[in-house]
């Protein structure tokens, strides 16, 4: 009979360092069954809001022990349009697809305009990973069926589920055209979106229930997974995190907030979450206030881990573990990947804009001991993870 699950982290220290001009921003894992894993970055300007400047990535042969060097990924650049708007691909989470044999990266498009954040149009968006050349394909973008509804939609720092028919299960938020030029007065939608990956396209087959709330900027960096016959959805709303329960993935409860299981608020707001999924346990992975962190933006660290009791979906308090400490720097962008059934990744990275009062001020997180690390906190499981088949 199977024991307590349970896990020891080891936190590692992938980069570190910035220019004080740019930093490495959204770092997230994919891995190629079997040795294989590739690192992406996003290229991010310091000194404002959401400023990108491309996509890059390092790779490994060994699981993490040694990296490649980190390469800028020109195709994945700034593109200019003809209204002299410049685009990137963002916001984006790799993920093995196995029917294909291909790592498939799926986030969104962000536009700036004299290099700052337009509001308005967004598109999810896609690239592939070449293993021969460790180069990634152009960004390609995915059709929705009504361009008015979906004028300003993405798959931005969410999880997807892939299903065992090939089908894969992506969830966006989105919002229609008129509102989409004033999205800090507007609610997000968010979905979960049925596609076909044929190894190089995309393509939307249907979308499920449209989930929002009348609170500000409504559901936004949804992330979806599936565990022990069932599928739950953790949304970022601006005042606290929600989550939902599905049985298809695709039609769900009404969501509620998290609280953690003595019935008080998790506290974790306007970031994301993301899921640790083991055949055993599910797990979450947020940010939140409480925490001596009212210095940082957001209250975006440190990174904490709890497991997740899918019957009351709460946060089991008792569970609640640091993964990656606060040295003056936000947390809140990262990823989560399964590599082995004996092991499974958290990944973030200093985000240097990170005081609460005054967040460009990048000196203020230097003396507090942050240095733009890129961190990867190793979960090494105590029992295998049967959800993981390579």
């Amino acid at each position: 009979m199977a024991g307590v699950l349970n896990f020891e982290p080891r936190l590692e220290v992938i980069l570190k360092g910035c220019d004080r001009k740019q930093e490495w921003f959204q770092p997230r894992a994919g891995i190629i069954p079997r040795q294989t894993a590739v690192l992406m970055l996003t290229r991010s300007q310091l000194g404002g809001s959401d400023l990108f400047s491309g996509l890059a990535s390092c790779y490994s042969a060994d699981l993490g022990r040694t990296w490649s060097q980190v390469v800028l990924h020109r195709n994945l650049t700034r593109r200019k349009e003809p209204d002299g708007c410049e685009v990137v691909a963002c916001d984006m989470t790799p993920l093995f697809h196995k029917p294909s044999g291909k790592l498939l990266a799926t986030g969104h498009t962000a536009r700036y305009r004299d290099n700052s954040l337009a509001p308005g149009r967004r598109e999810t968006v896609y690239t592939v990973y070449q293993l021969e050349n460790h180069t990634w394909s152009d960004w390609q973008t995915l059709k929705m069926p009504d361009e008015e509804k979906f004028f300003c939609a993405g798959a931005g720092c969410t999880q997807r589920v892939d299903l065992k028919n090939g089908e894969i299960l992506l969830p966006v938020y989105f919002l229609p055209r008129q509102e989409a030029a004033d999205p800090w007065h507007h609610c997000y939608r968010s979905t979960v979106v049925r596609c076909v990956f044929d190894g190089k396209q995309l393509r939307y087959l249907e979308h499920g229930d449209e989930l929002s709330v009348p609170e500000p900027r409504g559901f936004g960096e949804p992330s979806l997974t599936f565990f022990q016959g069932e599928f739950f959805l953790t949304l970022r709303n601006d005042r606290t995190g929600y989550v939902a329960r599905s049985q298809d993935g695709l039609h769900f409860e009404t969501p509620v907030p998290w609280r953690f299981d003595d019935g008080a608020e998790l506290g974790s707001y306007n970031t994301q979450q993301h899921w640790v999924t083991h055949s055993d346990g599910l797990f979450l992975v947020y940010t939140r206030r409480g925490a001596h962190n009212d210095h940082i933006i957001r209250h975006r660290a440190p990174l904490f881990l709890a497991e997740v009791d899918t019957k009351r979906l709460c946060v089991i308090r008792q569970s609640e573990r640091v993964l990656v400490p606060e040295r003056g720097a936000q947390l809140g962008n990262f990823g989560t990947v399964n590599v082995s059934p004996q092991e499974s990744w958290v990944l973030t990275s200093e985000g240097m804009q990170g005081d609460a009062r005054d967040p460009y001020n990048i000196e203020l997180s230097f003396q507090r001991g942050a240095d733009n690390r890129v961190y990867l906190c190793r979960l090494i499981w105590n029992q295998p993870n049967r959800m993981v088949d390579c």
